[in-house]
Formats: C-alpha cells, sequence, structure tokens
C-alpha cells in the first residue's frame, strides 16, 4: 500500500502530541506552524528518536512500528537532516559521506555520486567542516543523508539557522531534490516563503495537533483556519511559460485561467514553474481602468473571510479553475459590494516566480 500512515499520541509535563495523517509517499509534504506546535516531535516519532507507546507508522505497505513491533532508528532507511550541519569534524566531507553509505545496506535509491552531483559538492570532497561555510556545511548534510538511500527523508528546518544569503544558496539544491528524487520528504518549517516554493502537501499544526491537511495550493486558499500568515497570505499556481518578450525583458506565464506577465529570469518557452502571489498585491476593481497594472483578469468572488486586523478582509477570488487571494480594506470590500459570488476584475501588481512548477 503506497503512501505514509502515521499515527501517534505522546502525553508530557505542559504538551501533549495527538496526530493521525496518511500522507503522499512522493513529492515534499511540509510541516508548517508556530515554535511548540509539535513539528518536530512528530518527526522524531517517525525517526523513532522519540517513543510512542501506541503509535503507528508504515511506510509503503512496511510497517515500521506497531502494537507489538519497533523497528529501532537505526534500523529505519531513513535520512534525517537537522537545524545544525552534524558533521564528523575529523573526517573530510567524502569521509562523513562515506559515513553515511554505511547504512545504506543493499539499497542503492541514490548513489553517492549522484548525491554529490545533486548538492554541487564534488569540489569540496578534501576538506574538513571547519574550512566550510554554513550553507556548504548544510548542503554536506543533505547529501550525507542521501547517501544512506532512504526510503523518507527528515529535514527539520535546514535553513533556520542560514542568514538570508546562505538559505538563497541552498533553496535551488532543494528544488533540485524535488525534481530529481523519488523520495518523499517530510519538510519542518515555519517560512511561508520556504513552503511555498519546495512543499506539494501541506499539514498544518497547532499545539500538537493537526488543525489541516491538504494539497499546498488548496490548503494557501483557505480562509477558515484559525492560523495566519499575516503579510506572506497568498496563493500559488502551477503555471508554463508561454511567451518571452525580450523588448520589455518580461515573461507570460500561462495557468488555468488566464496569463501574467512577470520579470524575464532566463525561462524558455514551455517551462513549468510554480507562481506565488501574495495577497497584499492584488487588489479588485468594478471596471478595468487605465493604469501602470498590466496584470487583468476577470474573476468571481468565492469566499470572504477575516483578516489578522479588523479593519481588513481577505477575499478569495476563482479564475478559471485557478485561486488568488486578495486583502482589502472592509472599507474598500463595502463600495465594491464584494460577496460570493461576484465578478470583478482582478489586479495582480506584482508575480514571484519560483522553480519548478
Amino acid at each position: 500500500m503506497a503512501g505514509i500512515q502515521a499515527r501517534f499520541r505522546l502525553d508530557w509535563s505542559g504538551f501533549s502530541l495527538d496526530v493521525d495523517l496518511t500522507l503522499p509517499s512522493r513529492g515534499v509534504t511540509a510541516l508548517f506552524g508556530h515554535s511548540g506546535s509539535g513539528k518536530t516531535t512528530l518527526l522524531r516519532c517517525m525517526a523513532g528518536l522519540e517513543r510512542a507507546p501506541h503509535g503507528r507508522l508504515v511506510v509503503d505497505g512496511v510497517v515500521w512500528q506497531d502494537v507489538g513491533r519497533w523497528v529501532p532508528t537505526h534500523q529505519r532507511p531513513i535520512g534525517y537532516v537537522f537545524q545544525e550541519a552534524s558533521l564528523f569534524p575529523h573526517l573530510t566531507v567524502l569521509g562523513n559521506l562515506r559515513y553515511g553509505m554505511r547504512r545504506a545496506g543493499q539499497a542503492q535509491r541514490v548513489s553517492l555520486d549522484q548525491a554529490i552531483e545533486l548538492l554541487g559538492i564534488g569540489h569540496l570532497l578534501d576538506r574538513k567542516p571547519d574550512r566550510l561555510s554554513g550553507g556548504e556545511r548544510q548542503r554536506v548534510s543533505i547529501a550525507r543523508a542521501l547517501a544512506v538511500s532512504p526510503r523518507l527523508l527528515l529535514m527539520d528546518e535546514p535553513l533556520s539557522a542560514l542568514d538570508v544569503k546562505r538559505k538563497q544558496e541552498i533553496l535551488p539544491y532543494l528544488e533540485r531534490l524535488h525534481d530529481e528524487l523519488d523520495i518523499p520528504v517530510l519538510y519542518v518549517s515555519h517560512s511561508p516563503d520556504e513552503v511555498a516554493r519546495l512543499a506539494d502537501h501541506l499539514v498544518v499544526l497547532e499545539d500538537g495537533r493537526v488543525l489541516a491537511a491538504g494539497p499546498l495550493g488548496g490548503m494557501l486558499a483557505r480562509l477558515d483556519l484559525p492560523f495566519r500568515l499575516g503579510e506572506e497570505a497568498g496563493a500559488v499556481l502551477d503555471a508554463t511559460v508561454g511567451a518571452v518578450d525580450t523588448e520589455w525583458h518580461l515573461v507570460r506565464v500561462d495557468f488555468d485561467g488566464g496569463s501574467l506577465w512577470a520579470r524575464d529570469c532566463g525561462l524558455t518557452v514551455g517551462h513549468r514553474v510554480r507562481v506565488r502571489i501574495l495577497a497584499r498585491d492584488v487588489s479588485l476593481a468594478t471596471e478595468p481602468g487605465t493604469s501602470s497594472i498590466q496584470n487583468i483578469l476577470r474573476g468571481v468572488v468565492d469566499a470572504v473571510g477575516d483578516d489578522e486586523h479588523p479593519g481588513l478582509t481577505l477575499v478569495r477570488v476563482r479564475v478559471g479553475q485557478s485561486v488568488l487571494l486578495s486583502r482589502l480594506t472592509r472599507r474598500a470590500a463595502a463600495s465594491l459590494a464584494v460577496a460570493e459570488g461576484r465578478e470583478l476584475w482582478v489586479q495582480v501588481k506584482s508575480v514571484a516566480l519560483m522553480e519548478p512548477g
């Protein structure tokens, strides 16, 4: 049976974990929530580092934990990437990678050469950890987790200890893992940007319980969840580059419902991209007018919900089969008579392209 079934219950002093999840067996599942919501505890239970007495964990039909069965951590085919790159300081990069290979056994889901190439660390193999930057150390740590040839890759906020520059250095490598490896990834994060860029599936945790779980696009567009992303609220669309305007250095991205123009980042026609549109960059109008905003679409209001500030509201608008979010003041919404079923023009001020789609 494909998929991951995870059921755990723990009760500690001041904290409890109570989850029952069925997760996809491919792609990236993000575990999202505020600090203390139970993200890391759930990951540690799946790794066998925390023992939930009556838990159950089944990965692609193989039982790792159930009543009467317990597979210890060292026998579980997992790769685990921590917040800090825990490399052996006395070993070179290659030595660290070979150490990880000892747990691979006969499995060869990922070869050592493939891990080295995916993370771009071939030129670092003779160095020891003290001669690596923070971003390089974390890339080696990820490669070592892959050298285990895991059936499941667990990543616990792998970018949280890095500055913005180092995060931007590593994100393209994480996207390559998403694209090129057929290994399910559970990715713990409290960063909406990382989730929007990397995840296919989203699990939202609060106080040790699952608030909601589902495909990323649908989850980000929900207005009924008691969590908010503040300035990061928005929608994610899968799109394809439909045209390149070399004169104005723009690309047209086509999605189910329309097209948008964005800055040309060197993409070619036919390239699949992920498009992120923040609610603060979407305005609504009853009539299209002369404006600097070039992305104007026809849409229908699908839902109206509360925002974090009482003077603001979030409006979900359906454009074809796609959904966008718009943040308006309640006064503006009233002046436009915003309500479910209302047809309006959707004006998109800014579009962020994230590879891949």
